[in-house]
């Protein structure tokens, strides 16, 4: 499988890099954080519960201020499979979508046993996590497609009619792949998205998303990188739904003063399309990241999904600085995601340093097992 363009990365290149890749993983749970204490709420019990302008602030979910919730155990997961595999195509046996579905399957682990177990010695580093041991309202189809060890595929998808947004919210890190062509991004997230989704829909927005990531991690603009999305949705058989999603919220932003009533307009279910909507039409009118993420959370739709897509896009978009710091400071494993956004951007940008077909960084090994 070729990847297509390959970066050449100066110091520069490679700082800027890693600022995205940061930015796009802790604005996700940032996102993800602060809808997690109003998801599921109406705008009206939001604004009973908070006031007038409804949440503006880290609200307490699951015993604490900044929790996160499954999205982004399972986005930190997607990540891990993506270094795997990129250790892994020294062996000569590369297939990104098993990595991807390996690594999902630690995340099952995680919703099932008390805590690592340490014998698991090609677990790697991410799975001894102790705190991401903890169930966050995991979407169904995630505990029922990763409830076993079969893959599901383009041809044989698991949960065939699953159109939600489960596995939209955890394809950002796809498009952080920058030195592959986007149409490859496009196509190894709408595999991955079919290991616990059926339906097109729930597939290609998670292909889009990955896209229009990809366009910012490269540096295009927001609307630049949609229009890219838009021009490789085209011709895909169940595109519809999405195509028309991303149109309708980027016209939204000629309409008006954002608020509630044009985002609920967009859409007010968990269906993976209305999210992807919501989320961009968030990035794409908000003046600075805490008012797209505050737009992003306060409606009555799935606020933790929204913020998370919405914050991933844009961290990629502006990178870490542009978060804002009192959200980072109280943000549930923040540690954790640096670390692992630290060594994706290493192994994305100096990855023959670690390893190659004859030698291999052992510490680096033990973190990323090929096994």
């Amino acid at each position: 499988m070729s990847t297509g363009t390959t970066a050449v990365w100066g110091r520069v290149e490679q700082q800027d890099f890693r600022s995205r890749v940061r930015g796009a993983l802790l604005g996700g749970a940032i996102g993800d954080a602060l809808g997690a204490g109003v998801t599921g709420l109406t705008l009206e019990e939001i604004r009973e519960a908070h006031g007038a302008e409804a949440v503006t602030d880290f609200a307490p979910a699951h015993g604490r201020r900044g929790a996160v919730t499954a999205v982004t155990q399972l986005t930190l997961f997607t990540v891990d499979g993506l270094i795997r595999a990129q250790v892994r195509r020294d062996t000569g046996a590369w297939h990104p979508p098993t990595d991807v579905h390996r690594a999902h399957l630690r995340w099952a682990a995680t919703q099932r046993d008390w805590g690592p177990d340490e014998r698991r010695t090609e677990d790697g580093w991410l799975a001894r996590e102790e705190w991401l041991y903890t169930r966050r309202a995991p979407a169904r189809e995630c505990l029922t497609g990763f409830g076993d060890s079969v893959m599901g595929t383009l041809d044989q998808p698991k949960n065939p009619t699953a159109r939600d947004s489960a596995a939209l919210t955890r394809s950002a890190p796809f498009g952080l792949l920058v030195g592959w062509e986007p149409q490859l991004v496009l196509q190894l997230a709408v595999e991955c998205a079919a290991q616990t989704h059926g339906h097109a829909t729930a597939q290609l927005a998670a292909g889009a998303l990955a896209v229009m990531v990809h366009g910012l991690a490269r540096g295009e603009t927001l609307d630049g990188s949609v229009q890219h999305a838009l021009a490789l949705l085209a011709g895909r058989p169940g595109q519809e739904p999405v195509t028309e999603a991303l149109k309708q919220a980027l016209g939204s932003v000629r309409q008006g003063i954002p608020g509630p009533a044009l985002i609920e307009a967009l859409g007010a279910t968990d269906s993976a399309e209305e999210v992807l909507a919501v989320a961009l039409y968030c990035a794409l009118v908000g003046e600075d990241v805490r008012h797209g993420l505050r737009l992003a959370v306060n409606h009555g739709g799935p606020s933790a999904s929204t913020g998370a897509v919405c914050g991933a896009l844009l961290g990629a978009l502006h990178g870490e600085t542009a978060l804002p710091p009192a959200w980072l400071a109280e943000l549930e494993g923040r540690s954790t995601l640096l670390e692992l956004a630290d060594d994706f951007a290493m192994e994305m940008t100096q990855g023959p340093a670690l390893h190659s077909p004859t030698a291999v960084a052992a510490g680096w090994l033990a973190r990323y097992p090929r096994g």
